[in-house]
């Protein structure tokens, strides 16, 4: 950036300055604005918190509705209903393979033709995640990706504590 600073006869002082550097970051700093915003938009997952809250009193009004649960663990994926406890386990073929996803998502296209869930779009999805067995963030948003697919469009994440349904292990 530059000025030109001189005098000339009549003793007055002219200053041009070079704005060619401030336009160059402006446009700069619209493009990183206009991509971030476009990213933003586009990389949004939609989650609702599901489940119970901590600061929830102990006495819990007892809901007819039968809530579907999704617990991810580093070594399994759990599919359990409600009402009556019941619980699908998917182990993973391996320690060092993916889940199997393609089981998964057969199993809660199970469920969603069952009649507790064919009206309805309402899912909850835990990771249950240790210092020993870490889950990926990865795997949760799988088994998100898989749930929408099959027709859970109000997918909420929760605390693993506060699933309504989890599996007697």
């Amino acid at each position: 950036m530059g000025a030109a600073v001189g005098a000339d006869e009549k003793g007055s002082v002219n200053v041009e300055l070079n704005i060619v550097p401030f336009i160059d970051l402006m446009s700069c700093l619209v493009m990183f604005l206009l991509a971030s915003a476009v990213w933003v938009n586009i990389a949004r997952i939609d989650i609702q918190p599901k489940g119970k809250s901590l600061a929830q009193s102990a006495v819990t009004e007892v809901e007819d509705k039968v809530i579907l649960s999704v617990l991810i663990q580093k070594e399994r994926v759990w599919i359990c209903k409600s009402r009556d406890g019941s619980c699908s386990e998917i182990p993973k073929p391996s320690p060092t393979a993916e889940h199997d996803w393609d089981k998964f998502e057969v199993t809660l296209a199970e469920y969603k033709a069952s009649g507790d869930f064919v009206d309805r779009r309402d899912l909850e999805i835990a990771a249950e995640s240790t210092k020993s067995s870490p889950v990926n963030y990865k795997d949760v948003i799988s088994a998100m990706d898989v749930a929408l697919r099959v027709g859970f469009g109000d997918v909420g994440l929760s605390d693993p504590a506060g699933l309504a349904a989890r599996p007697q292990q």
